[in-house]
């Protein structure tokens, strides 16, 4: 006899559930697998990929080259620090990019202008 589409939906939930509890027994078993290796072989982050290095939707770092040939291909420079634009006398740098830094904040507010702090071309 043929089975009802409630019957397999309840049969898939099952399965499913079933799943979920053998993937959580065995996860233990592979983290103290992976925890011996790390151990045996002093393993890193870095050596792992986990530092803090760009990360791919499935996780994995990014090779550099990658990023930036796909920058390239959108037309923009990869991630390239920009050259401040402003300063002011204690050092303190802003590429004009995202939000004005505090130092910059606090100076306008006190009756300084932007162009006071304009950095010279490079």
């Amino acid at each position: 006899m043929a089975k009802t589409y409630i019957e397999l939906m309840a049969e898939i939930e099952q399965l499913q559930s079933q799943a979920a509890k053998l993937k959580d027994r065995e996860k233990s078993d592979v983290v103290a697998r992976i925890k011996k290796a790390i151990e045996v072989y002093g393993l890193t982050a870095k050596d792992l990929g986990l530092g803090k290095t760009g990360r791919t939707t499935t996780g994995k770092a990014a090779p550099r080259k990658a990023k930036a040939a796909k920058a390239a291909k959108r037309g923009r420079k990869a991630s390239v620090a920009s050259a401040p634009k402003f300063r002011d006398d204690a050092g303190n740098v802003w590429s004009g990019r995202g939000p004005r830094p505090l130092w910059l904040r606090n100076a306008l507010a006190s009756g300084a202008t932007l162009e006071s702090f304009a950095a010279p071309a490079q």
